[in-house]
């Protein structure tokens, strides 16, 4: 079945003065990640939606390195599908920087967030300022080591409070 498509970034859905965490379920176990909405609203609110609507169920991660990253949310598993749109970097202002276990938005340049993101092994000093970091993995790292390419996300799940 092909991904559902968007033409625009979902209008604000979130309240960023509440907390999130999403329960990534896997092949290989479950992640618990920790959003981040005071830091980069319109991107917690564009992975919270897309989670919400079954976007990422039974999507590969497509790239998967070493003490880098593993990488997910294209639903072709090529690394160049998305929703059907782009929305802006949320990098200024952003304290959040790429250590072991955050998560952040994949793109293909300034401004081209999606539906790709990645979650890091280890700290990637290098990234930061080029990507949105927008959350970090609370449980679960053992299954982000664990995670070989072609493994695939089961289900998304939101929790807010």
């Amino acid at each position: 079945m092909a991904a559902r498509q968007w033409r625009t970034p979902p209008a604000m859905q979130i309240d960023a003065g509440k907390s999130y965490r999403v329960t990534l379920e896997t092949t290989k176990g479950a992640i618990v990640l920790e959003l981040y909405p005071q830091h980069a609203p319109r991107t917690v609110n564009n992975f919270v939606f897309l989670s919400r609507e079954g976007f990422y169920d039974g999507v590969p991660f497509h790239r998967v390195i070493d003490d880098f990253v593993i990488q997910g949310g294209d639903p072709t598993g090529t690394g160049r599908g998305g929703p059907g749109y782009s929305f802006e970097d949320e990098c200024k202002g952003n304290p959040l920087k790429h250590g072991t276990g955050f998560i952040s938005m994949a793109n293909a340049g300034p401004d081209t967030n999606g539906s790709q993101f990645f979650i890091t092994h280890s700290p990637q000093p290098h990234l930061d300022g080029k990507h949105t970091v927008f959350g970090k993995v609370v449980e679960g790292m053992d299954v982000v080591h664990a995670i070989r390419q072609g493994d695939r996300m089961v289900k998304l799940t939101v929790s807010e409070g």
